[in-house]
């Protein structure tokens, strides 16, 4: 007879998850009653907690209550959405964009209403896991090629002939922090006419002139053929997310997508939070002062065996679980947070610490979290 005591097999130690009971105290973290140092959030600009930020989703939860009370469709479609999907596509360069809860709804949804039988995905094998499950659950073909292989990705291309194709790829990728060669993408697209998915959760808000992210550095952005993603829940400092294409991909998604079509609307304080995050952002000392963060970092970090990235995410690749879990534990003591990633979200035998760098960190904290590194590594 089914019991549920026993439906799943338990992992080994070394692979157990748990959920972490923590308070946010602007970059500290407080595990336990013990206030320690966070490097590990997608925070990166520190936004969270800025004052502006927090101000207009109070004033808004005054004026509009706290949820939304129904999906977009019905009566959850609060004018400020609208507002933030104009100032977004504006800023990033696109005709129109469209805001739902989260990046995993985003995905998920975006691929099944773009996706259908007599469609074929072309995927980089490192893509994360809202891309992977969204190809999944669309039902077609997916082939997958090795992490930025372009020329294998060419040769996929050549061989799969289809009525509809479309390269879909992470912008920065979340665990090795390096990025996907966004030009060359587009120009696979275009000699093969495909279409191009970037997911660029990562580098929206940390990376290219006013943080506008991956694509606008390659000059891709806006292009006809690509349609990007983005979130508000890294470096914007709230929760949710959009898609930017133009005007009639983005209809076409209004009228197809399920996660957006059946999910509750974000609530408006959020919205309005990300229009003060967006203005915040745009005046470019933030993002400023995170790639100086990062720049002293890299060279303070010079010593370690760091993966190759020029984004805020830094891994520091030590192989066996055991050994990330006892590194992680002991930089937990010396006052700072930076977690144990371990397989399968990584591919066996890479366990790692995911250093992640924020406009909020000090100087000397970067330079206290380094000397700590160094005494353990």
């Amino acid at each position: 007879m089914p019991d549920s005591r026993n439906w799943f097999k338990p992992p080994p130690p070394s692979r157990r998850r748990s959920l972490l009971g923590s308070q946010r105290h602007g970059i500290a973290i407080e595990i336990d009653g013990k206030r320690i140092i966070n490097f590990a959030s997608n925070d990166y600009l520190g936004l969270t907690t800025h004052p502006a930020v927090i101000q207009a989703a109070c004033d808004t939860i005054e004026k509009h209550g706290l949820g939304s009370g129904a999906s977009r469709l019905i009566s959850g479609d609060d004018p400020l959405i609208h507002q933030l999907e104009s100032e977004l596509a504006e800023w990033k360069g696109y005709e129109s964009c469209l805001v739902l809860g989260s990046g995993m709804l985003a995905n998920i949804g975006l691929l099944q209403a773009l996706a259908g039988r007599h469609t074929r995905l072309f995927c980089d094998k490192l893509n994360h896991a809202s891309l992977v499950d969204g190809a999944r659950l669309s039902g077609t073909k997916t082939f997958r090629y090795n992490h930025l292989d372009m020329d294998r990705l060419a040769t996929m291309l050549k061989k799969h002939p289809a009525e509809r194709r479309i390269i879909v790829s992470d912008g920065v990728f979340s665990m090795d922090g390096d990025t996907a060669d966004i030009s060359r993408l587009m120009q696979l697209a275009e000699q093969h006419d495909t279409m191009l998915l970037i997911d660029d959760a990562h580098g929206t808000g940390t990376a290219g002139p006013e943080g506008r992210g991956l694509t606008a550095t390659s000059g891709i952005a806006g292009n006809p053929r690509l349609i990007e993603v983005g979130t508000l829940g890294k470096a914007f400092g709230g929760y949710g997310a959009f898609i930017l294409g133009s005007t009639e991909m983005i209809e076409g998604l209004r009228q197809r997508m399920r996660t957006l079509i059946y999910s509750t609307a974000l609530p408006a304080a959020l919205p309005a939070a990300g229009l003060a995050t967006l203005g915040l952002i745009r005046q470019g000392s933030l993002v400023e002062k995170l790639h100086g963060n990062l720049a002293l970092f890299r060279e303070l970090a010079s010593g370690l065996l760091l993966m190759p990235s020029e984004t805020p995410i830094q891994p520091l690749v030590v192989g066996e679980d055991e050994h990330a879990l006892a590194m992680a534990e002991q930089l937990k003591e010396l006052g700072f947070f930076v977690p144990a990633i371990r397989p399968p979200t990584v591919p066996e035998g890479t366990a790692r610490l995911r250093i992640t760098l924020s406009a909020a960190h000090s100087h000397d904290e970067i330079t206290r979290l380094v000397k700590a590194l160094g005494s353990l590594a």
